[in-house]
Order: C-alpha cells, then structure tokens, then sequence
C-alpha cells in the first residue's frame, strides 16, 4: 500500500489508525454484526458512539456545562444563515472580513438583517489579519463575527476581537482541536469537521445556552433552529451517523496523543520547519505577514506562474497532493493539518529544496 503524503486543505488526511481502526470495525461494530454505516441511530450501540463522542469533545476543549455541542449536518456553509436565523433579535450583526469564507458569511447574513463589515483585510488579498483591539462595534449588534483561520490565505488570529461585550460568534472549521481554546471567550464557535476533525459531511456547534432560544426570525425551517437540535440531542433527524463515529476516534486518538496542548506543540514544531525554509528560500516565498501566520494552512508561491505550476506537477509525482494553491489566489498551498506527521513536512521541504536548486536562476 503507497500512501501518499496529502496536503490537501478538505477533506483532508486522516490519522492512520483511525482509518485502520474503522476498517476493522466495516463489517462488524464491535460484535453487532454489522457496519456503524447500516445501524440505526437510535440503537443503544449508536447511542454509546454519540454519547461518548460528545463527552470526549467536552474533555478534550474544556466545554462548560452551560454550552450545548450539537453534531449537524449541511457544513459549515449551512452556518453562514443558521447563525443570523437564531441569534439576530435586534437583526443587526458585525462582521470582521478576513478571507473568502468570512465574506460569504456577511454576503449571507444581509439576507436576513443589517450586516455591518467593520474590519477587512481585502484591501492587500487577505493576506494579514486587521487590528481588532478597538473596533466600532454596533450599539445593537447581536453578535460579531470571524473566521479564526483562513484556510485560502493562511491567516490566524492571535488575539481575538475585543466585542465590547457582545457574543463573539467564529468559524473554526480549520483550526478546530489544533491547540487549547477557552470556550468561554466565544457565544459559539462551529467548524465544519472535514479540514482536521473527520469526513465531509458533520458540522459541530458549540453553543452558549443563553443563545439558544425560541425566538428565531420568521420563517426559519424547523432543521434550521439550533434549539430544536439541542432539545433532541443532536438526533431530530437521522445525524450524519458515521462522519460522528469517525470523529469520536479522532477525539480519542488526541487524547491519547496528550490532548490539545500537546497537539499544539506538535503543530508548532510542524509549521516552524516549513516556515522556517520558507524564510530562508531564494525562490519560494510565504504569502502572510509573519504575526499573522497560520499554523495549519501555509501559502506560498515561486513568483512565477509557470514555475508554481512545474513545482505542483512534479510534487505530485514524487507523491505530494494537493500542493496547489486554491483557485482564487493561485500559488500553491500545504494544509499541515493535525494528522500530517511531521515527517510528511520534513520530506516536502527536502523535496522544495531540490526544486529550488534546480530551477534557480
């Protein structure tokens, strides 16, 4: 079996024992005679994978009793209206417009009340992430919005935004479980599980209860009301049952690993070894200011169209995928997500560093 080293930005690598682990469960879960595929989930079987999932999320993120994890479905996009449907009363919200995901989050959220952008980064491509100490947060904003990492330009806050008070609502879908967080900073934070969490097609929300009311806007459909989910435990419907089964094995493979300040060091010491070639590179260069870098998407071009395209070709034959930048940025991109070993970096820079020698002029 050749497995290659993926650095795609999602769906993305998966540990290699939870795969192996799920493959031995295919045929039969644990003496039930069949596939976690095939069961029904409101089998007492099921009901332990969720169970557990959940506890463990709890453990591994510190998440306080007064906060509901809820396992969706739809993708993180789905959150893009979800959010504004519940959690504008005043239907007024502040957005902070840090790369393509947090725009179409504002773009979605003018259907339904007045979006106000009041901090961007568009101005030099997304490529830092703005001052967010002081901002002019609405009177009656009802919550102010961010995308935490971007997974196109390879930004990250360091700090979050001062909200003045008001509930701070984030998508992490591509920095979910990659370093500790403190639940209580945030009124939610959601993340779609496909980029470091699991397989496409679960989005987990993490909700303070105090937000979670009956008071919706008008018109919004029963699946899209975060109270009915949590009044039923993630199961009103049929819940993307093995994408949840899937990230329960990943929340066991980070504790084992020593939970998430254990995975950050990992991570750092990942990001460090190809920022630090980047740097030092006399033909590829790192697109993000330095402060702002994030430590799961890393952006990078030669300056030279032709080049990247040559450099994305021959990575991928020597069995780097998805090095290729995304489409509306160019470039390429490695997504050293939590499951790339850090070998998978170490290699890919011995790889660039051949390419540089090469190809230098």
């Amino acid at each position: 079996m050749a497995r290659v080293y993926n650095f795609s930005a999602g769906p993305a690598v998966l540990p290699e024992e939870v795969l192996k682990e799920a493959a031995e469960e295919m045929l039969d879960y644990r003496g039930t005679g069949m596939s976690v595929m095939e069961m029904s989930h409101r089998s007492k079987a099921y009901e332990t994978i969720l169970n557990e999932a959940e506890a463990d999320i709890r453990e591994l993120m510190n998440i306080p009793d007064n906060y509901k994890v809820l396992f969706l479905q739809g993708g993180a996009s789905s959150q893009f209206a979800m959010i504004p449907m519940n959690l504008m009363k005043n239907k007024v919200a502040d957005y902070i417009v840090t790369g393509q995901w947090a725009k179409k989050a504002f773009q979605e959220a003018k259907i339904y009340g007045t979006a106000n952008k009041i901090a961007s980064s568009e101005d030099k491509t997304f490529t830092y992430i703005p001052d967010c100490s002081d901002l002019p947060i609405s009177e009656n904003a009802d919550y102010v919005y961010i995308c935490e990492n971007n997974t196109i330009y390879g930004t990250k806050f360091k700090t979050l935004p001062n909200t003045k008070g008001k509930p701070l609502v984030a998508d992490v879908s591509s920095c979910f479980l990659s370093e500790p967080v403190d639940v209580t900073k945030y009124g939610l934070l959601y993340g779609g599980v496909q980029k470091n969490v699991g397989p496409a097609g679960v989005v987990i929300v993490i909700i303070r209860e105090d937000l979670i009311t009956e008071d919706t806007l008008p018109g919004t459909p029963t699946m899209f009301k975060y109270k009915i989910h949590a009044d039923n435990g993630s199961l009103y419907n049929t819940p993307p049952a093995y994408g949840i089964y899937i990230c329960g094995k990943v929340f066991k493979w980070l504790k084992k690993l020593g939970g998430l300040e254990a995975m950050k060091e990992i991570n750092e010491k990942k990001a460090a070894v190809l920022y630090n070639f980047l740097d030092e590179s006399k033909l590829f260069k790192g697109t993000v200011v330095k402060e702002d870098r994030s430590l799961m998407n890393v952006p990078f071009v030669t300056g030279n169209e032709e080049l990247d395209a040559k450099f994305v070709k021959e990575a991928k034959a020597a069995g780097f995928e998805n090095l290729k930048g995304h489409r509306t940025v160019g470039g390429m991109r490695a997504s050293i997500y939590n499951a790339m070993p850090i070998e998978g970096v170490k290699k890919l820079v011995e790889f660039m560093k051949e390419f540089e020698k090469k190809n230098l002029k």
